[in-house]
């Protein structure tokens, strides 16, 4: 296995970035292969100071970087010797097997779309994060920002990425998948949350339990939350604050601990050719560890080849 990594991407590349690389190293199996793309002087650089050998890397040298205020299209046609443009077409010649990164999400998405494509048969791809339960495991939110506005169709598709990462990643047979409304009768929700909730009604190949509330989302009633990426994006940023404010006020808590997003690093584009992993833009090497340690995860559950597998059979009309 062959794990690219974008070392110019976060507000803390190269140096964070590469010595999440390292950390990495040490726990992926001896048969994974990271490739650190980016200023080969820079990654060297860390590497001497680490006092790390270059022989555990493959290093691709690019002079260019997209940083995080570049316009994600124009950046990615324009800057072609960047670490995420490289890093595409890596992924897409089969140099390497997954491509994660920190660096500019925009860019990312846009690089997934043009070079590995979208699946055939997904509408639009997603992103998900997880919610850690008050039972100790893990459940998984989806959109989370990609898709702003939504068909029910689309909504459908999420539910099925959703039940097909949470076995696949989570290790949960046969994960309950609830559909976000304001109720959880039927009847509730905006004109598409409704027409949604019929759809995956008819949708066999998942569990679907119906509607879900807010105060859902972190105990045991679903596996799988499904909404539009505009409610997923604000649930994500407030669940980020309230855990900003519990840290700011000294307070020690193992569950809330569970929020803090360097633990789980990142997360997959769901409904693409290949693995791709995105992670937080002010990730530092603890997450960026984590990232590459989920990329070598996905590649091993072959989770993208399940998803192509699972969508060709038409599980969604």
């Amino acid at each position: 296995m062959r794990i690219g990594i974008d070392i110019m991407g976060g507000d803390f590349a190269p140096l964070e970035t590469t010595l999440g690389a390292i950390a990495a190293q040490k726990e992926l199996k001896s048969d994974t292969r990271l490739v650190l793309i980016g200023d080969k002087a820079e990654i060297i650089k860390v590497l001497n100071q680490e006092n790390v050998s270059t022989d555990l890397f493959e290093i691709v040298h690019t002079s260019e970087v997209i940083s995080m205020s570049d316009h994600p299209t124009k950046a990615f046609q324009q800057k072609t010797n960047s670490s995420i443009t490289v890093g595409f077409h890596l992924l897409k010649e089969g140099k390497i097997d997954a491509f994660a990164s920190a660096g500019n999400t925009g860019a990312m998405l846009v690089g997934s779309m043009f070079t590995v494509k979208a699946a055939p048969g997904i509408l639009r791809p997603a992103i998900a994060s997880l919610l850690p339960k008050e039972s100790g495991g893990w459940g998984l939110i989806l959109d989370v920002g990609v898709n702003a506005d939504c068909k029910p169709e689309v909504l459908q598709q999420f539910a099925v990425l959703g039940h097909i990462y949470a076995q696949s990643i989570l290790q949960i047979n046969n994960p309950a998948v609830g559909l976000l409304s304001i109720g959880e009768e039927e009847e509730k929700g905006n004109l598409i949350v409704k027409e949604a909730h019929q759809l995956l009604r008819e949708t066999k190949e998942i569990n679907f339990i119906g509607n879900v509330e807010g105060r859902d989302l972190f105990n045991d009633k679903a596996d799988v939350v499904v909404c539009d990426g505009f409610t997923g994006n604000v649930i994500l940023k407030e669940a980020e604050s309230f855990y900003a404010m519990i840290k700011k006020r000294g307070i020690k808590d193992a569950y809330f601990d569970r929020f803090d997003y360097e633990d789980y690093g990142g997360t997959p584009i769901l409904g693409i050719n290949s693995n791709v992993i995105i992670a937080h833009g002010i990730s530092k090497a603890k997450a960026i560890k984590n990232m590459i340690l989920l990329a070598g995860n996905v590649c091993e559950a072959s989770l993208s080849v399940r998803i192509a597998k699972a969508f060709s059979r038409e599980i969604v009309s």
